[in-house]
């Protein structure tokens, strides 16, 4: 992080810099650490900039020029999902930054590449990270409520690097190294470039899927949603195409995905010598190294394909997970570090229970275009005696006391598990609660966000409900609960559908202050859905709630906060269930002003 640093290591000049929105933490959840140790095992060396001043010269030339490129991210986060709560309120705090100070501007990817341009104009940029990831096309942005351009049309950047990224940026590395130009750089799978106007007319790339350019879809809602199911079906690294995109003054090329790391490859990145700590130049903690210093990564992707979750296009579909030695050695590690207090906080990935499950399809055809992988698949193998035999390997290395599941898990490839994982999990690897993820219960939401439906969600809690009176037949008292997630304001949703949703919360008792608002975040299916008011991969119409109606159903999921009475009899009057209000045990609020005579009035926007 600064020149004394390599002149120790006998640098003089830097191959590479990343510039990154996140304080620098050598931890292989930190996309710089991972990004940098990678590039530096290749034979690069590598400075890091974490958190500069946008505004300022001297935070960007403080590493002088580097040899080869810039490497730019926002962070870990979308810098204005970082920035602002769903109600575009700015935060108050930043995890990522030491003592949680608030570093990170809107939209760091653009700043700092500008920035970077500015300064160093015949310096290759290089930028990655989930930020640029998720916007490489035109997208709907919430925070400004109008469809943006892709990033690479805003930010003066040779490459894009999508997905995780190691492979790629390492190839880029080597060809700079070589001499090739960055310009001509433009064949790397899981990456994407511009090209301007008159080469696209002259020799558009070959076999590219064109679609609808970013003036149609900033002024057709139905183009828009063309466009996402379009550029949606080729992000399988094995049968997808090149996408392509016309701007207004250049034109969006997207290669394929990278192919996913194997077992090998992601065992290396993993072996790599991560010293799990914050940088040493920083005297306040950075808040979002706590919870997953001691956490392992056992694999990456994830087939479940909810709607509200862009996953697909950052990590794919397909699992790609690590050999059991290999997350071995790295717990081994962890043991040894002074800051080691026996607790190995998570053993997961996207999502827990997806560790070595597989299709024999997905290495020859890609994952199927036609349909989502599910627990029906009798091609998709849902055994958990992998995972299984993981988690008790870890359990007996010395030094470790406690081995946790942190991740959520996909209860519905439970029910089709056959090694009788939940009851080992709930032996050996929860605390007090099991978190789980129904969202919502009622069918036509669940069908809207891709999720399991409320049947499958309670055919899982009566299962775990016998797992816990097993648990207190044998003498273990200690009752472990669900811990359940429930989303509000999701497309497809009505107010009737969350009164239904809080009915059950409260006949179940699993009313919780964790609950969330939907948020639309750039590339998600659910984001199409928000901004166009159509289901991308069928074209019809969905509703769509916002505004008021949209503080309703948040209210309605914390029916017992007093400060949303008046929202919740609104919700209530409005779906025809004036017979849940009252002093019956059914009904989710009083019927009288028991929260006292004046309850509190909240300002209300324009009705949409």
């Amino acid at each position: 992080m600064s020149l004394a640093e390599g002149e120790r290591l006998g640098i003089r000049e830097f191959d590479i810099i990343l510039v990154t929105g996140d304080a620098y933490v050598d931890h292989p959840s930190f996309g710089t650490a991972l990004i940098g140790r990678m590039l530096w095992d290749a034979g690069f060396s590598v400075g890091i900039i974490a958190q500069p001043d946008g505004k300022s010269d001297t935070a960007f030339t403080v590493l002088k020029k580097p040899r080869l490129f810039f490497g730019i991210s926002s962070g870990n986060v979308d810098s204005m999902v970082n920035n602002l709560t769903p109600n575009l309120k700015r935060r108050s705090e930043d995890v990522y930054s030491p003592g949680g100070v608030l570093k990170r501007p809107d939209r760091a990817t653009i700043v700092y590449t500008n920035r970077v341009h500015e300064l160093f104009p015949e310096t290759p940029v290089v930028i990655g990270g989930i930020e640029a990831s998720l916007r490489r096309f035109a997208h709907y942005d919430y925070w400004q409520d109008r469809v943006r351009q892709s990033i690479l049309a805003d930010a003066p950047a040779d490459i894009l690097v999508f997905g995780m990224g190691e492979r790629q940026v390492v190839e880029i590395a080597r060809r700079l190294d070589t001499g090739v130009p960055a310009r001509a750089i433009r064949d790397i799978p899981g990456t994407a470039f511009a090209i301007s106007i008159a080469e696209w007319r002259d020799q558009p790339p070959e076999e590219s899927v064109e679609i609808p350019g970013f003036t149609e879809v900033s002024q057709d809602k139905q183009a828009y949603a063309r466009a996402f199911a379009l550029h949606y079906r080729e992000q399988d690294p094995v049968r997808g195409h090149r996408v392509a995109q016309v701007h207004p003054k250049t034109v969006i090329i997207q290669n394929p995905p990278a192919m996913p790391l194997s077992t090998a490859e992601l065992d290396h990145v993993y072996d790599l010598p991560f010293s799990r700590l914050a940088h040493p130049s920083y005297t306040q903690p950075i808040p979002a190294l706590e919870p997953v210093q001691f956490s392992v990564t056992s694999h990456r992707g994830c087939f479940g394909g909810c709607s509200f979750c862009a996953l697909t296009h950052h990590q794919g579909r397909q699992i790609q997970s690590r050999s059991s030695e290999s997350i071995v050695r790295e717990v081994t590690r962890m043991t040894k570090m002074l800051e080691w207090k026996g607790i190995v906080q998570d053993v997961g990935g996207p999502t827990a229970n997806m560790y070595s499950l597989s299709c024999p399809r997905w290495a020859t055809t890609g994952a199927c275009p036609d349909k989502q992988c599910s627990p029906a698949c009798k091609t998709l193998k849902t055994s958990h005696r992998a995972l299984v035999l993981l988690l008790q390997k870890i359990r007996e290395i010395p030094g470790v006391k406690r081995v946790f599941t942190g991740s959520g898990i996909r209860y519905d490839l439970v029910l089709a598990d056959d090694s009788g994982y939940l009851g080992i999990l709930c032996e050996h690897h929860v605390s007090g609660h099991l978190k789980v993820a129904p969202e919502h219960i009622v069918k036509e939401v669940t069908d809207a966000m891709n999720k399991p439906d409320g049947a499958v969600f309670d055919q899982f809690r009566e299962q775990f409900e016998a797992v816990q009176q097993g648990r207190s037949q044998s003498g273990k008292q200690k009752r472990q609960y669900l811990l359940p997630y429930f989303m509000s304001g999701h497309p497809g949703c009505t107010v009737a559908d969350m009164v239904d949703l809080a009915c059950y919360i409260q006949k179940h008792h699993h009313y919780t202050e964790q609950v969330q608002d939907f948020t639309p975040t750039p590339m998600s299916v659910s984001t199409c859905m928000y901004y166009t008011g159509i289901n991308p991969f069928t074209m019809e119409s969905i509703h769509v709630p916002k505004g008021h109606e949209k503080k309703i159903q948040r209210a309605l999921l914390h029916y017992k906060d007093p400060r949303n009475r008046e929202f919740v009899i609104e919700g209530l009057k409005s779906a025809g269930r004036e017979a849940l209000i009252g002093n019956g045990n059914l009904c989710l609020i009083t019927g009288n002003s028991q929260f006292g005579d004046q309850p509190k009035k909240h300002e209300r926007p324009p009705r949409r």
